[in-house]
């Protein structure tokens, strides 16, 4: 085989369509922050325990079921809350959490894979 023979393509093609659903930057940087505060064990936990609950959630309800202190579950999910995957209200002195649908599948949306249209 010569040099005249070898065909090189491009990484990715050189033809692949950018899908209309692809981010862009400001979206890229959402989901990166998303993503950062979704990347700790302790906050990917609550915020699975936060999503399973079908409601809201109790901070009393959630602390026991981690082996840290309760100031370091809530900056954890002040981290949450800042991203915007959950939201709160203080009731007394308890301050109870729930997840917020729209980001949920936002998040879901931007992890799901197009079905490749029928040819």
């Amino acid at each position: 085989m010569s040099k005249q023979d070898v065909v090189i393509q491009p990484i990715g093609g050189c033809c692949t369509p950018i899908m209309d659903a692809a981010l862009d930057s400001a979206g890229a940087a959402e989901g990166a922050a998303v993503f950062k505060a979704l990347s700790d064990p302790i906050r990917l936990r609550l915020m699975s325990i936060i999503a399973s609950a079908g409601g809201e959630m109790c901070v009393c309800d959630i602390t026991p079921q981690f082996d840290v202190s309760g100031p370091t579950i809530s900056h954890h999910l002040k981290v949450l809350r800042e991203s915007g995957l959950v939201d709160c209200e203080r009731r007394g002195t308890w301050v109870y959490y729930w997840p917020l649908p729209e980001r949920l599948t936002w998040l879901s949306t931007l992890l799901s894979v197009p079905t490749p249209a029928a040819v």
